[in-house]
């Protein structure tokens, strides 16, 4: 015949419980622990595996201090996030540095800032980066870059500044960057890239930025420019637009700098240079001519 314990005597043995208990409690911290644990360590493999890409280094910056023996959140150039210490800033630029992209910086799915402006990175990008779909700022600037800017670029759904100036790129302007509600600035001059402004970049309405000098982009100017209200900075020089320049720029009131020379561009009396005409619908101050790109 089974025997039932009486309840009051399970309650005067209190000691299966603590250790039960303490056994939950030690078993999910061990889990947080080692998930915390993991997350940085894939941080620090994908910065690893970038170093050991990086072929020349000839200041050193990281070489002593990209180091398995120092937090990661330490290293220079990294910024860490204060709630789940992750990667969330890579800043290397102008170190002078050469080498290629790693595909492994695709798993910083923490990073919000990517700049390694003004080095000698070369290669195409690996398509592991549409991982970093937390990326707001982003800064190839300046670098040798190849290949075609990748369509994927238009996934980063957050992005404010897309900076891939100076470079080597070829092809067409992504449709796909109209995809960029957010964009901000986009700087993709001194490039190789051909083909028209695709129509659908002014959907990004949010657009400050724009330059596109020292291409080789031709077609005409779409009218639909007029939509970028809260544009700025406009630079087309050194192209091969032709045809009229649309009369909507005028209407641009942020514009303050534009730079159209070095194109087949015809406005009134068939002149670039609208200062000494006082019956153009665009502003002299709006057609102060620009040859570079402005950092």
């Amino acid at each position: 015949m089974m025997r039932l314990t009486p309840i009051s005597n399970l309650m005067a043995k209190p000691s299966f419980l603590p250790p039960f208990m303490f056994g939950l409690l030690f078993a999910s911290f061990g889990v947080i622990l080692s998930a915390k644990y993991s997350s940085i360590t894939v941080d620090q493999s994908a910065l690893l595996a970038l170093k050991s890409q990086i072929t020349h280094d000839p200041y050193n910056f990281l070489a002593p201090n990209w180091s398995t023996s120092t937090s990661v959140c330490s290293w220079i150039g990294v910024t860490c996030g204060s709630r789940h210490h992750r990667v969330t800033a890579l800043v290397l630029a102008s170190m002078d540095l050469t080498g290629t992209i790693s595909s492994q910086l695709g798993n910083l799915s923490f990073l919000a800032r990517l700049d390694i402006h003004q080095n000698s990175f070369q290669g195409s990008l690996p398509i592991e980066l549409t991982n970093l779909r937390r990326l707001k700022y982003l800064d190839f600037g300046n670098n040798s870059f190849n290949g075609e800017i990748p369509t994927w670029f238009g996934c980063f759904s957050k992005l404010q500044r897309m900076s891939l100036h100076l470079n080597n790129f070829i092809g067409d302007i992504p449709f796909t960057l109209g995809n960029l509600s957010k964009l901000e600035r986009l700087s993709l001059g001194g490039n190789q890239i051909s083909g028209g402004i695709p129509n659908s970049l002014f959907k990004c309405k949010e657009l400050k930025i724009l330059s596109l000098f020292n291409n080789s982009l031709v077609g005409s100017i779409p009218t639909e420019i007029g939509n970028l209200t809260l544009l700025n900075r406009l630079n087309l020089g050194g192209n091969h637009f032709k045809g009229e320049i649309p009369s909507v720029i005028g209407d641009l009131t942020s514009l303050v700098c534009i730079g159209l020379f070095d194109n087949n561009l015809a406005g009134p009396e068939d002149s670039q240079d609208f200062e000494d005409d006082q019956d153009s619908s665009l502003s002299p101050d709006l057609l102060r001519m620009v040859e570079q790109d402005e950092k």
